[in-house]
Order: structure tokens, then C-alpha cells, then sequence
């Protein structure tokens, strides 16, 4: 099947961008199944991902039924494109796949203690994309299926995705009061975080009205079903009230060697306290990084352990698991709600 691929930017009037002089941007990437037709070509842009051929802005391979849609939260400071490895699987299995760059904690600009510690502004930038899907789908408007959604997060992204599910944050895991003696004062793209929030707490009010919403419920019940990797110990802050209540199938998937999201500490926990989960524990030494994409020569002399696994790991095969998985989990709640 060939490889659609479509990406935007579109604007929330009803929240601010971080300077405080316009409405916050959500740039957005669609990957879908595309016409047998169309011309696939490399992506131009040089980067750290490994990524496959698309057929940039083409027709739609027509279909009886629209494609289920699957929403894609990238990894802290990461973006869309860390996901394209599990939306060009996801398209092969039938689905169409939307990720966005969550601004100021996104690669793809520069990096902001606010959009590091505002981790809940991510449900918002999900749910405002099936909320104005005219701004993005134009021709493709029949084709996609934008009623039953699905979603899957990487690290941050988990959390983000734990909110559309009806997860409700109690406290952020990096504000001051519930910092450890000795414990990380931020995550690994972003080290003193902590230290940045009581001055903004004192001069940023677009900081205060955000930090404001944290508690507030996100729940979108068109997400039927939601793939967790590696969530991080931001979970750790969700109230055990609005666990118990969410009622969407989870898969969490994680490796038994992740330093930065520690199965036990993350995975387990939050497996422990959902009623309809299901919990995967990779073997073999996996780390966090193993939700990212395969390396390029770029990517491997900037930052190569990223890209590197133990040996004998191959990479692409634990992400055509991870695929299989999520596809077989979103096939299935379709199924059940059918029936």
C-alpha cells in the first residue's frame, strides 16, 4: 500500500501560543493510505530519522469503508515525525494516522520551560484536531474516520494520551512541593525545569492560566481504545478517582531496562489501577529509545544512544510488534463495538 502524507499548521483561538502575542499553533502531520497511482518520492528535509517514501498530498486510496483514525502524542521535546515509524505500519494495516507537535515541548521549535511543565496542554491539541477537522482534511472529509478515534503516546505522549481517556492530574510531577531530595528536576531534554516554575509562576500569565487548567478533565469519548508507551512518571500525578473511571481499553508497552520510565515505577503502577488494560514488558535490555525511530548516519553521530540497542535487538522487528499490537487492539475494540 502506498503512503500518503499530508502535514499543516492550525491555530487554537481559545488558547494562547506561550509569547502571548497570538493563538497557540498545532502543526499536524496525517499519514494515509494513498491512491495505487500515486508517485512516492524521499522526503527532501535531512534529519535523525530513518523514514520511508511518501506520496506527499496525494489522492486517497478509495475504500467501502472511511479509515479508523489513529491520534499520535510524541515523546518530551520530541515530534510527529518520532511516531512515523508506527503510523506508516498503522496505514499498511488499513488505518489512517494523525500526529502534531505539541508547542514549546516539541523539537520542531525551540524548547520552552512551559511547554515542559504544561504537559496537559497536549489532550487539548488532540481534541481540537477532531473538533475542526475541516482545517485538515479537506478532500480526504468521507474518507477518515474522524467519529471513533484511537490514540497512541510515546513517554510524555502517554500522558497526554491518559488525559483523552479521562486520566485527571492531582499535581505536575516537577512543581516544587513534590520535588525528592536528589530526584531529576526535569526530564533529559530539559534538566533544571523545576527551577524555572516558581518565576514563572510570579511573571508569566500565560503560564498561571495554563498551570490553572491542570486538574481539569480532558476526557474525549471518541477514543475508543489507546496504545501507552513508556508512559513516564508524570502518570504518577493522576488521581487514583480518575483511574478507576476510565473505561477504554489501554495496551502499555515498555522495555525492562528503561532508566528514564521504570516499568515497575510507571507501567506497572499505572497498569495496576486501570480496569482494562493490558501490560507488555519487552525483554532483552530495551530501553526508553526503542519507541523511537531507526537512526540515520545524522542521527547516529548526534545522538547515538537514541539508535542503539543491545545486541542481537533488532529494532524493526519490535516496531512491527508494537504495530501488530496496537492494530489488533484497535481492530478489536471495532469489533466489540459492533456487536
Amino acid at each position: 500500500m502506498k503512503l500518503g502524507f499530508r502535514d499543516g499548521v492550525v491555530y487554537d483561538e481559545n488558547r494562547s501560543n506561550w509569547d502571548a502575542d497570538g493563538p497557540r499553533p498545532i502543526s499536524w502531520s496525517l499519514w494515509y493510505p494513498a491512491a495505487d497511482e500515486a508517485r512516492e518520492s524521499d522526503a527532501m528535509e535531512r534529519g535523525w530519522f530513518q523514514r520511508a517514501k511518501v506520496a506527499r498530498d496525494a489522492a486517497v486510496r478509495p475504500d467501502v469503508q472511511p479509515y479508523p483514525l489513529v491520534l499520535l502524542s510524541h515523546g518530551t521535546g520530541g515530534s510527529a515525525a518520532g511516531l512515523e515509524w508506527l503510523a506508516r505500519r498503522l496505514v499498511d494495516c488499513g488505518f489512517a494516522a494523525l500526529g502534531v507537535n505539541h508547542h514549546g515541548n516539541t523539537g520542531n521549535e525551540p524548547y520552552r520551560a512551559v511547554g515542559f511543565a504544561c504537559l496537559w496542554e497536549r489532550a487539548p491539541d488532540l481534541s481540537y484536531m477532531l473538533d475542526h477537522r475541516d482545517d485538515w482534511l479537506s478532500d480526504l472529509s468521507g474518507h477518515i474516520d474522524t467519529s471513533h478515534v484511537f490514540a497512541a503516546g510515546f513517554s510524555a505522549g502517554a500522558y497526554g494520551v491518559m488525559l483523552l481517556l479521562g486520566a485527571v492530574a492531582q499535581f505536575s510531577q516537577f512543581e516544587p512541593s513534590r520535588m525528592k531530595p536528589g530526584g531529576a528536576r526535569g526530564p533529559r531534554e530539559f534538566p533544571d525545569l523545576a527551577d524555572h516554575i516558581p518565576t514563572l509562576l510570579s511573571t508569566s500569565k500565560v503560564f498561571r492560566d495554563s498551570w490553572s487548567r491542570m486538574s481539569k478533565s480532558y476526557r474525549d469519548d471518541r477514543i475508543k481504545a489507546a496504545l501507552l508507551c513508556a508512559p513516564g512518571r508524570s502518570v504518577l500525578g493522576f488521581s487514583a478517582e480518575s483511574l478507576k473511571a476510565v473505561d477504554a481499553p489501554a495496551l502499555i508497552l515498555v522495555g525492562d531496562a528503561d532508566r528514564a520510565a521504570p516499568a515497575e515505577e510507571c507501567s506497572t503502577w499505572l497498569h495496576a489501577r486501570l480496569s482494562r488494560s493490558a501490560l507488555k514488558i519487552f525483554g532483552g535490555g530495551l530501553g526508553h529509545y526503542v519507541f523511537v525511530p531507526e537512526g540515520t548516519a545524522l542521527g547516529l553521530a548526534f545522538a547515538a544512544e537514541l539508535f542503539t540497542d543491545p545486541p542481537g535487538i533488532e529494532r524493526v522487528a519490535i516496531h512491527d510488534e508494537i504495530a501488530g499490537l496496537s492494530a489488533a487492539l484497535f481492530q478489536d475494540s471495532m469489533f466489540n463495538a459492533k456487536a
